[in-house]
C-alpha cells in the first residue's frame, strides 16, 4: 500500500478540551471550526489519590489493585437518537462535540472522563462521521489512519509526567455497554499499571527460557490448530487458553513494545488484516458482533519491561452463539476463575471458515 500521509491540527473546544484532526488530505481548514456551544467550565480533576469523594483512584489493599472513583460519569449521555449524537460533525443549529462540518479522523478530550489530568487522562477517537458505519466497513486507507492516530496519541498520552500506561480500546454493541453507537473508540492514560498489564509484564520478567511473547506467538505459528488468518507482518489467533467464547491475539510477526516502534510496513499491512478479523467476527452469527478491542501496550516508564514485551491487540466478544452472551457470573466475577464454553481450536476453526 505505501507510506501514506496524514495532516494533523489541533484545537479546542468551548470548555478548554483538546481536539486533534487527522485529515487524509491538506488544507481542510477542520481545526479552525469554532465551537459555539455555551458549554460551562469542566469539573476539577483529582489532584491526589483518596483526596475527593467523587474524583480519584483508591487502593484496594486485598486484592492489590487500583481502583477509579468518577461518581461524575453518571450524568453522561446516554443512547441518544441517531440525530442527537454529540459524535456526528456539527451541523446548523446541532453544534455537536465535533465543530467541524466533517471529519476523516478524530480526537478528542472526554467531557465525562473517569481520568483526568493530573492523575491520567481520557480521550475519546471518531472512526469517521458516518453515525451509521463500524470499523469493519472503513476502507484499509481509514483503518491506517486510525492506526496513525493510536500511534501520535500514544506518543502524546506517554509524554505526561504522569502517565504509566496508554490504553487504546474500541468497545462494540449495547451488549459490551456501548453509550454511544457511533463509530468510535478511547483512549486512556493511566497513572497505574492496569492489572492485566502488570500481569504479563511479571509473567515476562518470571520467564527464564528466552523471550515469553515470541515462544508464544512461535509456538502458535507451528501449532497452526488455532491460527485464524496471518499476512507476512502479522499474526492472529485464539489463545490456547482463550477465555471469551470468540477470542483472538493479533501480533505483529517484528516484536515491538508499543505502536510507535511499528515499522512502515506493518503499518501497512495491519488494516487489511484488521478488517478481514472484525468481518469475521460479524460473519460469525449473521449479525453485527458485540466486541471489544484491546491494544496491550508496554508500560511507559520501565525500560526492562520495555525491552520485553510485545505490543499487540486483543478482540474479544461476549456472544457465545446466535442470541447468547457470555455472562460474568460466580466463578469469573467472585473468584476470576474463567470457565470457556467454546473450545478454543474450535472457535478459531469457525472464525477462520467464516
Amino acid at each position: 500500500m505505501g507510506t501514506q500521509a496524514i495532516w494533523k491540527s489541533s484545537g479546542r473546544l468551548a470548555d478548554g478540551r483538546e481536539i486533534v484532526y487527522f485529515d487524509e488530505a491538506p488544507g481542510l481548514g477542520r481545526a479552525q471550526a469554532r465551537d459555539t456551544r455555551p458549554l460551562p467550565p469542566r469539573p476539577p480533576g483529582p489532584a491526589l489519590p483518596h483526596g475527593s469523594p467523587e474524583w480519584g483512584i483508591r487502593w484496594d489493599r486485598l486484592a492489590g489493585e487500583w481502583v477509579v472513583i468518577a461518581a461524575a460519569r453518571q450524568d453522561r449521555t446516554f443512547l441518544p437518537p441517531p440525530d442527537q449524537c454529540p459524535l456526528d460533525p456539527s451541523a446548523p443549529g446541532r453544534p455537536t462535540e465535533i465543530p467541524a462540518d466533517r471529519y476523516d479522523v478524530v480526537v478528542f478530550e472526554n467531557r465525562f472522563p473517569s481520568l483526568a489530568e493530573p492523575l491520567g487522562r481520557c480521550e475519546v477517537v471518531c472512526f469517521t462521521s458516518d453515525h451509521s458505519s463500524s470499523f469493519a466497513q472503513l476502507t484499509p486507507r481509514r483503518a491506517r489512519t486510525v492506526l496513525e492516530a493510536w500511534i501520535d496519541r500514544t506518543e502524546a498520552l506517554s509524554a505526561l509526567p504522569g502517565t504509566r500506561q496508554v490504553y487504546c480500546f474500541e468497545n462494540r454493541g449495547e451488549e459490551i455497554g456501548v453509550t454511544l453507537h457511533h463509530p468510535h473508540g478511547q483512549i486512556y492514560a493511566f497513572p497505574f499499571l492496569a492489572p492485566r498489564l502488570a500481569q504479563m509484564v511479571a509473567q515476562a520478567r518470571d520467564y527464564d527460557r528466552g523471550n515469553l511473547f515470541d515462544d508464544l506467538v512461535a509456538a502458535e505459528a507451528e501449532a497452526g490448530t488455532r491460527i485464524v488468518t496471518r499476512n507476512e507482518h502479522w499474526i492472529v489467533f485464539v489463545p490456547e487458553a482463550a477465555r471469551w467464547p470468540y477470542e483472538v491475539r493479533i501480533f505483529p510477526t517484528a516484536r515491538v513494545p508499543d505502536l510507535p516502534a511499528l515499522s512502515e510496513p506493518a503499518r501497512d499491512a495491519f488494516g487489511p488484516l484488521y478488517l478481514d478479523v472484525l468481518r469475521r467476527f460479524d460473519a460469525l452469527f449473521g449479525q453485527p458482533a458485540p466486541y471489544i478491542a484491546a491494544w496491550h501496550q508496554a508500560p511507559v516508564r520501565d525500560p526492562d519491561a520495555r525491552r520485553q514485551f510485545a505490543a499487540h491487540l486483543q478482540v474479544l466478544s461476549v456472544r457465545r452463539a446466535a442470541g447468547k452472551l457470555k455472562y460474568l457470573a460466580g466463578t469469573e466475577s467472585g473468584m476470576g476463575v474463567w470457565i470457556n464454553d467454546i473450545v478454543p481450536e474450535e472457535a478459531a476453526r469457525r472464525l477462520k471458515e467464516a
